[in-house]
């Protein structure tokens, strides 16, 4: 388990967006850890982790690029039915809410990552702290 800061950008809907974001990260040699794109009808709301936040940061805003930055909390979590319900039923019985959460994995990994935002960022990082990074 780790605290990442994450970056939400606020972006118009339009073809080519999301591309010239990861063109603008790639070229400075910035790795995308975890990613969520939420659309509305005109906007969309990217979430970002990376290796280099501050310099992913200083790159968008100088695109002209709305942004936040936050904390979220990334753990690593097992490839298996039930192992993301524990994590949120550990959560809940602690009266944490879970604001909004993303993960990813393939059917052939044995972990995968989860990303969580989190009302009790403190409270959370101590009941999960046995999780791996």
């Amino acid at each position: 388990m780790k605290v990442q800061k994450q970056l939400s950008i606020f972006l118009q809907n339009r073809p080519g967006g999301l591309a010239k974001i990861c063109n603008t990260l790639a070229d400075a040699g910035i790795n995308i850890l975890a990613m969520a794109v939420h659309d509305t009808m005109d906007h969309a709301v990217i979430r970002l982790v990376c290796d280099h936040h501050i310099k992913a940061l200083l790159l968008l805003e100088q695109e002209g690029l709305y942004l936040l930055e936050q904390d979220v909390v990334m753990v690593c979590i097992d490839n298996r039915p039930g192992s993301l319900a524990e994590i949120a039923q550990k959560l809940g019985r602690a009266d944490i809410n879970i604001d909004y959460a993303y993960c990813s994995t393939t059917e052939h990994n044995q972990q995968g990552c989860l990303v969580l935002k989190v009302d009790d960022m403190d409270r959370a990082q101590e009941l999960l702290r046995d999780c791996p990074e």
